[in-house]
């Protein structure tokens, strides 16, 4: 009998259309082992297919029933009934085969919508890398997995021993006892974690203190009316992001050395987290200053973080949001730092002193309104509640290799909505933090101006501490 899958799943089925796609990415590149070549890669995964054994997340399908009076469920289909063939593509990429080619190819597919007859995911192996490498990149629907779910599956089907051989692929079942344990990734989810699973789960946990939500509400408001960090923000300025957006998509990412990032902060008496948005900050403020399209207002970022206690599972509250001033009127780089701090630090200390519901509360009452743009698929009358999501999903802080070939980077793909029609993702793997954009490709026409405003915007503020 099918039974109603949780309101969080099934808020992602019913906001997609071809303007929004709901699902996730990630792309994946490998160097093949030592005396291997990618051809030797392609050839694990073609001794893969021929196997039929899935692992149930990958058999998972949305599909509504009598039995779940008309409401999306979750039907998993026989080992046999999963396609592998639709499921797991082969692309191959034109000359030169580089980053410029690989991401165009990146960004078709991102834009292309999952078929729900099946289920929910795609991995399409890429090569004609010229370096030699392999790239996989993966796509699941948000209904099925957020960014911690996607960031899991992958760290269990890899291995900190360059040595083991006969692993499985990602979708196929493992062994519990030799899965790679979860070291702590802790998530900042994207916008899409953040919206519906705050809502439900404030709306859960506040039943037990209505009391308390009122005196939350009006000091999140009075915080947000005087300009102080919280999760709340009245003061959005209208952008070129903030507009109704196409289905076809645009990434982009460009990776730092992640010692440098964190360098920069210890100098800077700040966080990774707080150099990652002043570096954003820059460089929005760049990309729309070149169009005359800056506002005398700063922008706002919706910075989602998280709320799950350190070396948790996936109980317990999950993420919150806060909404920082990205100070993009200041021109001077040290004082824009000096803003995000501040910003972010009061937020902190403002959720720091609710419960964990009230936390939910005011974090579902800041990104309502954009919720229900999401829902309704198009932009409301009023001014944005922010400007762009910005999150931080922690990754591996290890080398993961899969039998033997080494994942040299990953790089995020999120989801633009209607309204907004820009986000960025960070993701840190081993030694790299990686910065991924993901754009409406009408609205975004072109983000490489963007990436090359990171490389000089972290040369800004480490002139201005003085490395």
């Amino acid at each position: 009998m099918l039974l109603p899958m949780a309101p969080t799943d099934s808020l992602f089925l019913l906001g997609e259309s071809r303007e929004h796609p709901m699902h996730v990415g990630g792309l994946a590149v490998f160097t093949p082992p030592e005396g291997a070549s990618a051809a030797d890669v392609r050839a694990m995964f073609d001794a893969a297919l021929i196997g039929d054994q899935v692992a149930a997340p990958f058999r998972k399908r949305a599909r509504r029933s009598v039995t779940s009076l008309g409401q999306w469920g979750w039907d998993t289909l026989p080992h046999h009934e999963v396609d592998l063939e639709h499921h797991v593509r082969r692309d191959a990429l034109p000359q030169p085969g580089g980053m410029a080619e690989l991401m165009t190819l990146v960004s078709r597919l991102h834009g292309t919508l999952l078929d729900r007859s099946r289920p929910l995911w795609e991995m399409h192996l890429i090569e004609g890398l010229a370096d030699g490498r392999y790239a996989i990149y993966t796509k699941i629907h948000h209904a099925l997995a957020d960014g911690a779910s996607a960031m899991r599956l992958l760290r269990d089907s890899m291995s900190e021993d360059p040595h083991r051989r006969n692993m499985p692929t990602p979708w196929q079942p493992r062994n519990p006892l030799t899965a790679v344990p979860d070291a702590g990734v802790a998530v900042s989810g994207g916008l899409g974690s953040a919206l519906p699973t705050m809502a439900w789960d404030a709306a859960r946990a506040a039943v037990g203190e209505v009391a308390g939500l009122l005196p939350a509400a009006v000091g999140t408001v009075d915080r947000a009316l005087h300009g102080k960090g919280g999760a709340v923000s009245l003061t959005a300025p209208h952008t070129l992001f903030n507009v109704p957006i196409s289905g076809a998509r645009h990434v982009a990412a460009r990776s730092f050395p992640l010692e440098r990032i964190r360098l920069l902060a210890k100098h800077a008496d700040a966080t990774i987290n707080d150099i990652v948005l002043t570096m954003c900050a820059g460089t929005l403020r760049a990309y729309l200053h070149t169009r005359d399209a800056l506002p005398d207002n700063p922008l706002i970022a919706m910075v989602p973080v998280s709320l799950r206690a350190p070396n948790t599972g996936a109980g317990g509250n999950r993420v919150g949001v806060l909404m920082c001033n990205l100070a993009t009127h200041l021109p001077d780089p040290a004082h824009r730092l000096e803003t995000v701090r501040n910003c972010m630090n009061e937020g902190k200390a403002a959720l720091q002193a609710m419960s964990p519901a009230q936390v939910l509360a005011m974090s579902a009452l800041g990104a309502a309104p954009l919720g229900v743009e999401m829902f309704l698929g198009r932009r409301g009358p009023l001014r944005p509640p922010f400007n762009v999501v910005i999150s931080n999903v922690a990754g591996p802080r290890t080398p993961l290799y899969w039998n033997g070939a080494r994942l040299e980077s990953l790089y995020p793909l999120s989801i633009p909505t209607t309204g907004q029609a820009l986000n960025i993702t960070c993701t840190s793997s081993d030694d790299q933090i990686v910065f991924g954009l993901t754009g409406c490709r009408r609205t975004v026409p072109d983000l490489h101006p963007m990436l090359d405003q990171l490389d000089a915007e972290l040369d800004l503020l480490e002139t201005a501490v003085g490395l």
